[in-house]
């Protein structure tokens, strides 16, 4: 609430909340874009306590706030609805935003996250009404085993309804589009279940593709798959629809865009994805099982290893959908199945991995959702803790991947399999006891590899999780508060780069020339290395890894700007060598640039070192102008 009369303020005077197309933050200022520059109130701004200057750049409107720009931005974006009422930039995504694989974590996780309270509700619930079948205290003519049925259910049968919203708004599209996309997938009268009669015809008849064709569009063959419970479906659907949406509402006038534009893309997106999308999920399951088929009877232990490890990724793209009627058809045909009991070990390791974050975790919010979320995947409901804790946090999903890997392999060796139909996580114990031999071997062996499994998923997680320095350093004070004032003593700091010291006031950035921002200098640097001028912590490092905050183990704030406006550059030419929460020593390398692409995408590589808590000192000497090497002296800092 500190900033809340400053935010209403900036707001009002960029010319409200609706000139607002979007609004970031870098490590000193809010970077709006604005839909008329020329209603932005530039002088009211400048003159504003609070604000340190306005500039215009790069299409962008920038008001300069200081070091807590990050808290105004906060309170920017609450008091302007920006989240809720349009995409706002996230100040998180710019520059390098990681690995494929990170991207897609984060996609998925941002997407299953507003759920995610709900689906560890309905997973204990799904849990426990099958423990209460399963112990003979309810039964399933119960109307009251229906009743908890149908709300454990609810949620996992109308998932895509429900990922329909979150991931539509995810991509920047209208949420309810994307739940009106995903109704129509899991509409009843287009399930194959409720088709009658002979199929119209065989499309690819005689191979793994073979698919029938009851209904066409345009005389465009359906083939019909059942999307209650899937995932991968709706969230590609929704993708492209949010493409689809931003193109057709450039296109259609205004007068009738509010109606036109849905339809337009609701008339286009569900067919597609009824005579695309679906049928190539259709056919990757059936190839998916006919290659497991084949790898069992290669090798037992590598088709437990393959089929473990992989189990909680195929259920992410929906792919075991290829695995399931092959065991069904199994257990019908001969008796028994040994592909559905190779995955068997899973859910025991996830619960493995969810438990070792609950006991080295210091946040709040996985305290509280790990132990439901451990409930739910012991009795084999694997969703909120995969979702909501496994895969945002990568490394005890990665260990939970490896433990079921290794359990899996250990029952494709003492020759698992399952004897009918049974639950998942210890409601499927059952189904591995032998009609005649009883518990023999290949049951002990099931519990032997659900407990090395979990073990093995808990150790890793435990000591390599990654977890514990995170929650440590985010429960931690924040560096600048654990110096205080009287902390702050004289100080040496050295030169961060190779190259020509130059006066601060003669750079081109009025924010950083006024010394608003702090005092020091500016270096124009003849190599593309950043080399810490002292000891201490890295405070800020942004993903555009342009800027860098330091607090020296004197109590100095340092921040050093490598170029001007270099932020749009997205991280483009940089690679940071720490991160943020860093130990650093003095001499260590930090960041390196490429000077010269930099350059050529038009920005000045002149790079303001300055100290940020100037008012702690009663004077801060700099070098003279010219030329200067890192280890050498640049400022000096009296208390």
């Amino acid at each position: 609430m500190k900033y809340e009369k400053l935010a209403k303020d900036i707001i009002e005077n960029v010319g409200g909340k609706e000139n607002v197309n979007s609004v970031v933050h870098c490590i000193t200022r809010l970077r709006f874009k604005l839909k008329d520059e020329g209603k932005a109130n530039t002088e009211v701004l400048e003159n504003m306590d609070g604000i340190v200057t306005v500039r215009q750049s790069g299409g962008q409107y920038q008001v300069v706030i200081g070091n807590h720009v990050p808290d105004v931005y906060k309170a920017v974006v609450i008091e302007g609805g920006f989240e809720s009422n349009r995409p706002v930039d996230d100040p998180d995504d710019n520059g390098d935003k990681g690995s494929l694989l990170d991207r897609f974590i984060d996609m998925i996780s941002g997407i299953f996250q507003p759920i995610l309270a709900v689906l560890v509700a309905s997973g204990m619930i799904k849990g426990f009404n099958a423990l209460f079948l399963a112990a003979g205290w309810l039964n399933e003519a119960s109307g009251t085993y229906q009743v908890l049925n149908a709300i454990g259910d609810a949620l996992f049968y109308f998932l895509p309804i429900f990922l329909g919203y979150t991931a539509m708004k995810k991509f920047g599209g209208t949420p309810f589009l994307g739940m009106l996309i995903a109704g129509a997938l899991v509409y009843p009268a287009l399930d194959p279940s409720a088709q009658a009669g002979e199929p119209l015809y065989m499309l690819f008849a005689g191979t793994l593709l073979e698919s029938p064709v009851y209904i066409e569009f345009f005389g465009i063959p359906i083939i019909l798959m059942t999307y209650a419970m899937s995932v991968i479906p709706i969230i590609l659907s929704t993708f492209f629809a949010a493409k689809l949406e931003n193109y057709f509402a450039k296109l259609i006038p205004d007068v009738v865009k509010t109606f036109v534009v849905p339809m337009l893309t609701v008339l286009t997106i569900v067919p597609l994805t009824f005579i695309v999308i679906g049928p190539i999920a259709t056919w990757a399951s059936q190839l998916l099982g006919a290659g497991t088929i084949w790898l069992y009877e290669l090798s037992p232990v590598i088709a437990g290893a393959v089929i473990g490890s992989f189990w909680l990724v195929f259920v992410m793209f929906g792919l075991h959908w290829g695995l399931v009627p092959i065991g069904i058809n199994n257990v019908v045909s001969q008796g028994w199945d040994p592909i559905l009991a190779l995955m068997f070990v899973h859910s025991f390791a996830l619960a493995g991995a969810l438990t070792a974050v609950w006991i080295r975790t210091r946040k709040q919010k996985l305290k509280t959702l790990s132990p439901p979320a451990i409930i739910s995947a012991v009795f084999g409901v694997t969703e909120p803790g995969m979702y909501g804790i496994a895969l945002p946090l990568k490394r005890p999903f990665m260990f939970t991947l490896i433990g079921s890997g290794i359990g899996g392999a250990l029952l494709g060796l003492f020759g698992t399999v399952a004897h009918v139909m049974g639950g998942l996580g210890i409601f499927q114990i059952p189904s591995f006891i032998h009609p005649e031999e009883g518990m023999n071997m290949a049951f002990i062996g099931a519990l032997i590899a659900a407990v090395v499994g979990a073990v093995l998923a808990f150790v890793l997680t435990y000591f390599f999780g990654g977890a514990t320095k995170e929650n440590e350093e985010s429960a931690q004070p924040a560096p600048q508060e654990e110096n205080k004032e009287e902390n702050i003593t004289n100080e040496v700091i050295e030169s961060p780069m190779n190259g020509e010291a130059v006066n601060l006031a003669d750079i081109s950035d009025s924010a950083f020339a006024s010394g608003a921002l702090g005092k020091g200098v500016a270096i124009k640097p003849s190599e593309g290395k950043l080399i810490s001028p002292v000891s201490g912590t890295v405070t800020a490092l942004f993903d555009t890894k342009h800027a860098i905050g330091i607090i020296t183990e004197h109590g100095a704030e340092l921040l050093v700007h490598i170029g001007m406006d270099t932020v749009q550059l997205e991280g483009k030419f940089f690679n940071a060598h720490v991160a943020q929460g860093d130990k650093i020593e003095k001499g260590q390398l930090l960041i390196e640039f490429d000077i010269e692409g930099i350059e050529k995408a038009g920005y000045e590589i002149i790079t303001p070192v300055v100290i940020t808590n100037f008012d702690q000192y009663t004077s801060i000497e700099t070098a003279e102008e010219g030329t200067i090497q890192t280890g050498k002296p640049i400022m000096f800092l009296n208390k």
